[in-house]
């Protein structure tokens, strides 16, 4: 077995044309800026893009396999070099099941099961164009069909305040809304990590996933897992998420829970932290709020829980997020070393406060060991680090 850095929740921007995919991603997410990014600076092993049914986004990649740039793996997957590429969709439900908008993940094996996938959805939602666009068909149906085509089902981000499975807080089970049995994994979201979601019961079963749903190149990577695989493919990264014959997420790289957009509950005005038992704001005077992920999972938490064996979470803070380390300095280190994976992960202190401030490098290590202090996030506004 070797081990795969993992990222499976990245946003296409814009079509090779220009034309917009995901509203909210930035013009320079391409497929192809992607794949060359992921690889060369992040220093992924595998990837998941979401937003491949769309038609020009289907269009780009097929050319790029006539032109060899990418080839297809006979057990799944698009290789680009040594990286791995799974093509994803994230849709959203609101079925007569849901109480609010639920986001899910359809990842497939071929461009051949994307296209037909494409083509299904086009019959069932407004824009095939666009990506996390509404399907008008039930959860359960939309996971009969994923099957159909040997494709993986993952409910999306479930915690968070907006289009997740439990983040309106009304819906409390994944039965109300899909079959469990068509599920293949769960992806927690920025704001949650395993030891908050492994006390909901009905999670048990299910591996946990954390992704970057990345919405510009430079947040890709920003969670991630690593792979125990024989190789990068489809049919490999389904048999980890079912842990099949040794293959298994080996552990998840995500952002400390604090440091999430939506952890703590906030004023929808002023996004202050608020209190619910006392009704009103503190500072602002609103009795609007948006309930955190940890006030949200404590109304989950079921009595009994049976505990597992999990992978480690380990609380990585991306490079980004590191206070005074900017583009210039960023660009530097890469320079240096290669990749984020590898500053991150694997170059001595030594070598690293040769190149950058020794600030910056008490710094890097100081996210690697999990010791940088933090302040939470909540609301739509990311927590806060300082290496005090």
């Amino acid at each position: 077995m070797k081990t795969y850095y993992a990222d499976m929740h990245i946003h296409i921007g814009r079509t090779y044309t220009g034309k917009p995919v995901k509203i909210t991603g930035a013009k320079s997410l391409t497929f192809s800026n992607i794949i060359q990014h992921a690889r060369n600076e992040k220093g992924l092993d595998m990837i998941g893009i979401i937003d491949c049914h769309s038609p020009e986004v289907i269009e780009e990649i097929s050319q790029l396999l006539h032109l060899g740039e990418i080839v297809e793996h006979d057990d799944g997957g698009l290789l680009y070099g040594d990286m791995s590429i799974i093509p994803g969709s994230e849709l959203e439900i609101y079925d007569q099941n849901c109480q609010g908008p639920i986001h899910v993940l359809c990842f497939f094996p071929t461009i051949r099961a994307m296209s037909d996938f494409s083509i299904w959805l086009s019959q069932h939602l407004k824009n095939i164009q666009l990506s996390s666009q509404r399907i008008y068909v039930s959860g359960r149906l939309l996971q009969k069909k994923v099957k159909e085509l040997g494709g993986l089902f993952i409910p999306a981000h479930v915690f968070t305040p907006f289009k997740s499975m439990y983040g309106k807080g009304v819906n409390r089970s994944l039965t109300e809304v899909f079959d469990p049995e068509r599920i293949d994994a769960i992806e927690l979201g920025l704001s949650s990590n395993t030891k908050m979601a492994e006390q909901i019961a009905e999670l048990k079963d299910f591996t946990f996933l954390t992704n970057s749903d990345a919405h510009s190149l430079k947040k890709i990577a920003r969670e991630y897992q690593t792979l125990s695989l024989n190789a990068p493919t489809f049919k490999e990264f389904a048999m980890a998420l079912k842990q099949n014959g040794g293959r298994k997420v080996s552990a998840n790289y995500g952002l400390d829970p604090l440091l999430g957009k939506y952890h703590g509950t906030a004023c929808a005005k002023c996004l202050t932290p608020f209190r619910v038992d006392e009704g009103i704001c503190q500072q602002c005077g609103s009795e609007k709020y948006i309930k955190g992920v940890a006030d949200r999972i404590a109304e989950l938490v079921s009595s009994h829980v049976e505990r597992i064996e999990r992978p480690p979470y380990i609380h990585q803070v991306p490079l980004e997020f590191l206070p005074g380390l900017g583009p210039k300095m960023l660009e530097k280190l890469l320079d240096h070393f290669g990749t984020e994976m590898a500053i991150l992960h694997r170059i001595p202190y030594e070598q690293l406060k040769k190149v950058v401030p020794l600030t910056i490098a008490d710094l890097i290590m100081a996210a690697r060991k999990g010791e940088l202090h933090l302040q939470a996030g909540g609301g739509g506004k990311y927590g806060k680090i300082s290496g005090d």
